[in-house]
């Protein structure tokens, strides 16, 4: 054999490190019969690479002679270990910085929150390239100051499609759909990446043909493709839709994930809850020319309903029951609590709550605050008030500190009379410090958003306007039959005190608002943060129908899309 020259030495090293072979590489550099800077920064690059940056930092220091690229690969460690503090006082050492060095370490500062430092680096490079541009624009997108990512995106000599992507993701997690829409309209190349952050942005506003033009337009799809788009439809209450894209999705060879089977098991639970016995079976894909065995075996989950005109939307329980049990076996996907809250919901939306127990009490893992809460939400909607007491008080147990909790159980207590319950709820609550979050919902109008909290429009500059929208629907609701739902009033108070307090939750503010602003024909968007009650739901589909108006209100717990008097949530929410 050769005798080895340095050369050789220094590609064993590296080839020892590159495999995680740390002790054997270590026992070559320490072997070498003379060692050069190449050999050294092998030795730093390794460790760095292998998750030792302490090792790396010590080795680096006692390096004879050091070059441009050991302090970059050392400034690289600091940098990926999050010592950001170190990294910033190497980079002021560094007797030369690169590009690529500067770069990093604008990607640094900015990782840590240190964008207005990241920015003077910027500033101080003359030969900055497309990366450095795009890790600036990241770097202020991933710090929410995206519309200083803006000015820096515009000002870009040339643009790639991860710049282009970026900006959008900004304008999307930040739900600026509207300017998000813009970047994605003059993107001269569409990625898979930036069309799926598209179709969830659309998704959040409720735009759901949007979204799903988007989807038709894509030559390719991913995984998350189809994953983004059923959780899409399924969260804006389209169950049918969100079941013929799975089932679509099985015929194209697509194994559901995780997330997905959470989704096509939710829209099941939802479907077992309405009384419309046939529609589902209309929109479900058939298989033809399928040679899958697990896209056959889930067809037959989907479909086997279609047989007979008497099977009726309960029939989807056992269709959900079929696809939660082929989890495992087909899928490989093990089901965790999560899953497990979709089957007690589907079986408390069909009414079959010694069911949902028994998959609670045969659970092989402790319930959490959803498979209770699946639970609760059930009890609520068919009135099964003793057992929601129950479910109440076991996701209270769970989550002491989750006020939705108590008012759910608040107002069972106030259906029945129980007003002494209630006051005790009270006062556990104020022995834990469990504040009500206020109602409020927002509507976005004239480029700026407007905010109302329920029993206040006093703050408002078009308060009078508004009341007489709220005085204009009063007469409108009354001949359509509106009977007001007082159930849920917390106080013992009379009842034209309870329908006076009504009149002014927060989201009827917000509808109210729009229908004053917004243009005949456009859609009145409102976002409220609490679930939005029985009263104020039933109120604004009459709304919808008797003035012809789209609403669409995101509550905390999913999309409500009303037209003409109905709700995609079926009532049930």
């Amino acid at each position: 054999m050769p005798e080895r020259n340095i050369i050789s030495w220094n590609g064993l090293v590296s080839g020892y490190m590159k495999n995680g072979e740390i002790e054997e590489a270590k026992k070559v550099f320490d072997e070498m019969p003379e060692k050069n800077v190449v050999s050294w920064t092998a030795m730093v690059k390794g460790y760095v690479q292998n998750g030792k940056v302490d090792v790396a930092e010590t080795l680096f220091w006692k390096m004879p002679e050091k070059n441009e690229v050991s302090w970059s690969v050392m400034l690289h460690g600091f940098i990926k270990d999050g010592r950001i503090d170190d990294a910033r006082k190497l980079y002021d050492m560094m007797p030369v910085k690169d590009n690529i060095t500067k770069t990093s370490m604008v990607l640094g500062l900015c990782r840590e929150g240190r964008v207005d430092e990241a920015r003077e680096i910027f500033d101080e490079m003359s030969d900055r390239n497309v990366i450095t541009w795009t890790t600036m624009v990241t770097g202020y997108r991933q710090n929410n100051r995206v519309d200083d990512a803006r000015k820096i995106f515009d000002e870009m000599p040339e643009k790639t499609e991860v710049s282009w992507t970026s900006m959008l993701v900004g304008y999307t997690l930040n739900g600026r759909i509207e300017e998000a829409e813009e970047i994605f309209k003059a993107m001269p190349m569409k990625s898979v990446l930036a069309c799926n952050d598209m179709i969830v942005g659309f998704g959040k506003k409720g735009e759901i043909e949007k979204a799903r033009k988007v989807f038709n337009s894509m030559k390719e799809r991913d995984d998350a493709t189809w994953r983004v788009m059923i959780q899409m439809y399924e969260r804006n209450g389209c169950e049918l839709e969100a079941l013929d894209l799975f089932a679509l999705m099985q015929k194209h060879g697509v194994r559901p994930t995780f997330s997905t089977l959470i989704s096509v098991l939710s829209a099941c639970a939802s479907l077992a809850s309405l009384h419309h016995g046939r529609q589902i079976h209309a929109h479900l894909v058939p298989f033809k020319g399928c040679d899958h065995v697990e896209c056959n075996h889930i067809w037959l989950c989907l479909a086997r309903s279609r047989r007979g005109s008497s099977c009726s939307y309960a029939g989807m329980v056992e269709e959900g029951l079929k696809i939660f049990e082929s989890m495992e076996s087909v899928f490989g996907v093990k089901p965790v609590t999560a899953h497990y809250a979709c089957v007690v919901d589907m079986y408390g939306r069909a009414g079959r709550f010694d069911e949902a127990m028994q998959v609670i009490e045969s659970m092989t893992v402790e319930p959490d605050a959803a498979v209770w809460g699946s639970l609760l939400g059930a009890c609520r909607t068919h009135s099964q008030l003793d057992l929601a007491e129950f479910a109440a008080k076991k996701v209270i147990e769970i989550e002491p500190e989750n006020s939705g909790t108590y008012i759910l159980l608040s107002n069972i207590y106030a259906s029945q009379g129980r007003w002494g319950d209630v006051a005790e709820l009270r006062k556990v609550m104020n022995t834990r410090k469990v504040r009500k979050s206020p109602g409020c919902s927002w509507i976005e109008f004239g480029e700026k958003v407007h905010a109302f909290t329920r029993g206040d429009i006093s703050s408002h500059p078009e308060q009078e306007s508004i009341k007489k929208i709220l005085d204009e629907l009063d007469g409108l609701l009354r001949e359509a039959g509106y009977n007001p739902d007082c159930s849920n009033a917390l106080h013992d108070i009379d009842d034209e005190e309870k329908v006076d307090s009504l009149r002014y939750h927060s989201e009827r503010l917000a509808v109210a608002y729009g229908l004053l602003k917004l243009p005949e024909g456009e859609p009145i968007r409102v976002i409220k943060n609490l679930r939005v009650c029985r009263d104020c739901h039933a109120v604004i589909k009459i709304i919808s129908k008797v003035k012809e108006r789209e609403i669409i209100l995101r509550d905390a717990n999913r999309f409500h899309h009303f037209r003409n008097g109905e709700c995609s949530c079926k009532d049930y929410w």
